[in-house]
């Protein structure tokens, strides 16, 4: 996690929960995606992703997933299907200092989010006290 003294936007993970296998659903999405966790922590498969790249907002972010989702071959896109949860988790790290962010997601994303029954989920970070401050109590 960085330290900002402002609230600033960090990435959007896609986070997948299925009752079955998510690898080929991940294999199939390439080197388009960075893995951040596939595996079975608890009673769910689970597959943890960011798109490969720089991000450049929520919004573009978002609409690369939902066109790699599109694209994929009819096996992979089972896998999509059959999963139990699909979320778009936008990352936020709070600022140390007063700060306002504006996260705008256009209602086309919003739209395409929901035709792929994924939710739009926001996760705030604690914000990270500057180097040699120690954390508040």
């Amino acid at each position: 996690m960085t330290r900002h003294s402002e609230t600033a936007f960090l990435n959007v993970d896609l986070d997948i929960y299925s009752r079955s296998s998510l690898e080929p659903l991940v294999t199939a999405l390439g080197r388009h995606v960075i893995v951040l966790f596939l595996g079975i922590p608890r009673r769910m498969y689970e597959a943890h992703l960011e798109i490969a790249g720089i991000p450049k907002s929520a919004d573009q972010v978002i609409r690369k997933f939902v066109r790699l989702i599109d694209a994929l071959p009819p096996a992979a896109r089972k896998h999509w299907d059959r999963a139990n949860r699909r979320d778009f988790s936008i990352g936020v790290e709070a600022g140390t200092e007063r700060s306002v962010l504006d996260i705008a997601i256009e209602s086309e994303t919003v739209a395409a989010a929901a035709r792929l029954n994924a939710r739009i989920v926001i996760t705030v970070y604690t914000a990270q006290p500057p180097a040699g401050q120690p954390p508040s109590r």
